[in-house]
């Protein structure tokens, strides 16, 4: 096992677009409940686990791929999000109770540093040219954003949105906020208090999870009915937008099982993504060549949460119950759990560009 998860490890390049489960590995003491969101240090192979069990849990990751847990705090009620700051030093979390905490991990000290009349569900760090440290900014049910800079318990700004904030995200000065009545809100931090543009989701069902290109020019959107859009910020790049099916199971007869893309992670080096969805499975797409680049058998149990870490070696994904088949459906014995996946190979390189004449 060991440097499986090191940078070290090979893999003959396999055509086969089916994908091997059998190096993933558990994390150790996983969370009680749902995990929420999954977070990867910048700096180094730390991992942050939000849960509705109400905890963070921090775990450091060695090479092999063995998982130590390092820290663990407290919210008041179910957390749903969590992100580490710029330099790896720091953690924030928000959820349900109605507030955004901020752990420092060299002291381990936590203090309150946001609040929101409901629920927030997202928090989100960010650093602008002419700021002296990082900011926060948070997206709430009570349908709007605010920025903190993390020295005053005062939001510095507070942007109004159409509806509930549902999943939001930060890649350098673009903030992509998508909403309840699939509005989708972009936002250039430069210019932070207003939208620098607002547009309908081109999916028809509900906005599950939007995330930003590598590069920043533009996001995906993934929604409930098993389909993925790709858009780019300027207008000049409309042409390049598209949307695609995934997360469905072949038609039987006249009905197709349709299942919810419950989360979507770019890669930090190849601009390649991963979709993660309810029916268990996790995919990773080219979307320059809008080609699936490999798909993975069901992992047994819903995926709620992907990301990668920052050398793009390893891919974490969280299973456990997600809601999307009622209370009947929820059981004891559902699996709830972290697996880290060894990025091998060329998994995740896109195709090679064929230039057209």
């Amino acid at each position: 096992m060991s440097g499986l998860f090191g940078g070290a490890t090979s893999s003959t390049s396999n055509s086969n677009t089916i994908g091997d489960l059998k190096n993933d590995v558990p994390i150790s003491n996983p969370p009680e409940d749902t995990i929420s969101r999954l977070a990867f240090s910048p700096t180094q192979d730390i991992l942050a686990v939000s849960s509705w069990d109400k905890k963070v849990r921090i775990y450091q990751i060695a090479s092999n791929g063995s998982s130590e847990g390092k820290h663990m705090y407290e919210h008041d009620a179910p957390v749903l999000s969590v992100d580490f700051s710029k330099d790896g030093q720091k953690v924030a979390s928000a959820g349900a109770d109605k507030q955004a905490k901020l752990c420092d991990l060299q002291t381990l000290q936590t203090v309150q540093v946001a609040a929101h009349e409901q629920t927030i569900r997202f928090a989100r760090f960010f650093e602008l040219p002419n700021s002296s440290g990082p900011m926060l900014v948070t997206g709430s049910w009570d349908k709007t954003i605010k920025y903190w800079d993390l020295r005053s318990s005062a939001a510095v700004g507070t942007v109004q949105c159409q509806e509930r904030v549902y999943s939001m995200d930060v890649r350098n000065s673009l903030l992509v906020v998508g909403t309840a009545d699939r509005y989708v809100n972009v936002i250039n931090l430069q210019d932070p208090m207003k939208f620098y543009k607002t547009l309908q989701s081109p999916l028809k069902w509900q906005t599950r999870v939007v995330s930003c290109f590598t590069d920043a020019t533009g996001f995906a959107i993934g929604s409930i009915e098993g389909r993925c859009a790709i858009q780019y910020v300027e207008d000049k790049d409309a042409g390049s937008n598209f949307s695609f099916k995934c997360h469905r199971d072949p038609p039987q007869g006249n009905t197709t099982q349709v299942y919810s893309v419950n989360d979507i992670s770019f890669h930090p080096q190849h601009g390649t993504f991963s979709t993660a969805g309810s029916d268990g499975t996790f995919h990773f797409w080219d979307k320059d060549a809008k080609h699936r680049l490999k798909g993975y058998p069901t992992v047994g149990g819903s995926i709620t949460a992907t990301t990668f870490n920052a050398s793009g070696n390893i891919f974490a994904y969280a299973v456990g119950y997600d809601w999307s088949k009622g209370y009947m459906a929820n059981n004891q014995n559902y699996p709830n759990k972290v697996m880290l996946h060894p990025i091998q190979g060329d998994e995740c390189k896109p195709r090679p560009s064929v230039k057209k004449r």
